[in-house]
């Protein structure tokens, strides 16, 4: 089977492309490098250098595949807020162009990275996957939109569809922004001996999943679904930021109290869990606990700051 994955140098994307090379599947990565970076890839993988907004330009060097499987993205709440025009483009006519890339490679399956935040502040937690929509920022309802465009495409009936709505994704390799981007706010601080900054009271609540989960979801039944279908990719824990700083700090062998206070960020949801039941009956649960995997995160950090 041959698997084209975009954005697959990225923080999530790499260890995709690791689990799908350990299941020796032929996988073929496309990322611009804006954010990612090779040292992250697999030597297995075949690396494309290729932006999703000019697919002319490397499509053809592809042929056939089975599966796309989309991650390319902006990630930045913030920064969508700010470049909403930007953040259309990325968001959502890239995924568009992917869309009509997986009709050009014949491909019978495509698998897409949606987010909780297209549930924006829904008070019914934990969320089920038809809980109503209502993204409180550009980024989410970006991403509501591509989904959109994907479930059209869907009832042609030509193109089985998964959409994966990621809870907040941490772990090795994590971008210092973007969803989750907490965890690796901390770590980068605790490992460079520096005070990191609470963005509000630190009381709000995120259901934080490992990569290698995530990693795992996005493989899972790869090839042998029937129809499309919505999943919710999560834990179905809340924690609380001040919580995840306790137990980073702990873990680093620092004072809990060593931490700043400052303004809520704009767009920011108060409390998000998701439900896993569907997920669930799809087969798929999260295995890695939370301290385990901050203690993994935190270790690289460590190592990738040179302070091992």
């Amino acid at each position: 089977m041959r698997v084209v994955v975009t954005g697959g140098a990225g923080f999530i994307g790499s260890h995709l492309v690791e689990e799908l090379v350990r299941r020796d599947l032929d996988v073929v990565v496309v990322d611009n490098l804006s954010h990612g970076s090779l040292k992250n890839l697999s030597a297995c993988a075949h690396f494309i250098q290729g932006d999703v907004l000019e697919r002319d330009a490397w499509l053809g060097q592809i042929g056939r595949a089975d599966v796309l499987i989309h991650l390319a993205a902006q990630i930045s709440v913030p920064w969508a807020e700010a470049h909403p025009e930007d953040d259309v483009r990325i968001n959502v006519i890239g995924t568009v162009a992917m869309l009509q890339a997986a009709r050009e490679l014949q491909c019978g399956e495509f698998r897409f990275a949606s987010s909780a935040a297209v549930y924006g502040d829904n008070p019914n937690i934990p969320l089920a996957e038809e809980a109503l929509s209502i993204p409180l920022a550009y980024y989410g309802l970006d991403k509501q939109v591509a989904e959109m465009y994907i479930r059209h495409e869907a009832r042609s009936g030509q193109l089985r569809t998964t959409i994966l709505r990621l809870a907040n994704v941490y772990g090795p390799r994590q971008r210092v922004n973007g969803e989750g981007a907490v965890i690796g706010v901390f770590c980068e601080a605790l490992a460079r001996g520096q005070v990191p900054r609470i963005d509000g009271d630190g009381q709000q609540t995120r259901d934080f999943i490992y990569v290698k989960d995530v990693a795992r979801a996005f493989c899972h039944r790869l090839g042998n679904v029937d129809g499309s279908e919505v999943y919710n990719i999560g834990t179905q824990k809340a924690t609380s930021v001040v919580q995840i700083w306790r137990t980073l700090a702990r873990l680093a062998g620092k004072s809990p109290e060593a931490v700043r206070y400052g303004p809520e960020r704009p767009g920011d949801i108060r409390h998000s869990r998701l439900d896993v039941a569907r997920a669930s009956d799809w087969g798929f649960l999260a295995e890695v606990e939370l301290e385990p995997g901050l203690k993994e995160t935190y270790q690289w950090f460590i190592e990738d700051a040179g302070l091992a």
